[in-house]
């Protein structure tokens, strides 16, 4: 059950780490206090290490019942920062690394919830690929650049989605150069603040009812990486054209954002991409920008494509979940399965 009242009320070889201030260690359960309310996130930064320990899922305040894995936390920047960790049963390379995927929940979710509506753990599984559901402070994500009250520190969620990458390259083996993020409404906006900001660290990024923020919170694509937007046509809560005037929220700001359209075209821009080509598919429509297309041919540029899917007759949901939504976030599509479209987009960006 969502718990954002402010949502409701608007009806509603090597990868790099740059930046990362504080490197993170796994630490045990037992014991340890979660400091997840936004007071905790003006505290100095101070990289911490601690000896890790994990236990089974199954604890998590979400209202899924957890599918088998381990709840660990990781300590960031002081603060305790929980996430549900899904590995695959084999290894997907002769030296045993696997893809891995950073899935940020909603506002005023949890991961528990995200991994109930997505299904996103089985499904990746199946392809050989790690899954990692962090835990936003406060039920949130900082997908914008602005300080607020709330989040005196607008980075401190960039570092943290850094340290734990980093921390899943080093002890879970996971492949530096296929490390993906994905996530839904504010959490598919902080995929893309990742995705903008730290392109080098990702080799693909996704996001559901999500889109980039803009004005004083503005995050800017930097470079190239394929990016795929999903988005309801009828989305109710963070309309397809964007929300570029959004009314206060008494807890956290709602923060400005671009349409799905220019979030899309935007991150096309920083990519070299050419114009688009739009065709229309069954029960939803598919722009896709080709990257480097108008840049000279670059070892290191990606091969891949950004892609808008707008899907008919969809709102502010997950299309081809099973889950309800909550009252007034509009219908759930049928017509595409957003968890394979996803995933198969990370695996052949380019296709």
């Amino acid at each position: 059950m969502f718990r954002d009242l402010a949502i409701r009320d608007l009806v509603l070889h090597a990868r790099r780490w740059p930046g990362v201030l504080a490197l993170a260690l796994v630490l045990p359960l037992a014991g340890c206090a979660t400091d997840s309310d936004s007071g905790s996130e003006s505290r100095a930064n101070r990289p911490d290490t601690t000896p890790s320990a994990s236990v089974p899922s199954g604890t998590g305040t979400g209202t899924a019942t957890p599918a088998p894995g381990i709840r660990e936390q990781l300590r960031v920047d002081g603060d305790v920062r929980q996430y549900l960790l899904h590995r695959p049963a084999s290894a997907s390379a002769a030296d045993g690394s696997r893809p891995l995927v950073v899935a940020f929940h909603g506002r005023g979710a949890d991961a528990a919830e995200l991994r109930a509506k997505t299904r996103l753990e089985k499904a990746a599984t199946a392809r050989g690929m790690l899954v990692a559901f962090p835990e936003g402070l406060g039920h949130g994500w900082g997908a914008g650049t602005r300080a607020t009250k709330q989040r005196p520190d607008p980075d401190l969620d960039v570092r943290f989605t850094e340290a734990l990458i980093e921390h899943l390259v080093r002890t879970e083996r996971a492949d530096p150069e296929r490390v993906y993020v994905a996530g839904f409404s504010n959490g598919g906006s902080m995929a893309l603040r990742m995705a903008a900001e730290r392109p080098d660290l990702l080799a693909g990024a996704a996001s559901v009812s999500g889109q980039l923020p803009t004005g004083d919170a503005a995050a800017e694509p930097t470079g190239p990486v394929p990016v795929m937007v999903v988005y309801g046509a009828d989305d109710p809560v963070r309309p397809l054209a964007g929300l570029p005037s959004p009314p206060p929220d008494p807890r956290e700001p709602i923060l400005p954002t671009r349409s799905a359209r220019d979030t899309a075209a935007a991150f096309a821009a920083a990519g070299g991409a050419g114009e688009p080509v739009t065709r229309e598919e069954k029960g939803y429509d598919r722009t896709v920008w080709r990257l480097g297309n108008d840049a000279p041919d670059d070892d290191d540029r990606p091969h891949g494509t950004v892609r808008l899917l707008v899907v008919h007759d969809a709102g502010h949901t997950w299309p081809g979940s099973t889950v309800p939504p909550p009252e007034g976030f509009g219908p759930v599509s049928k017509a595409l399965n957003a968890t394979d479209t996803i995933l198969d987009f990370f695996a052949r960006p380019g296709s």
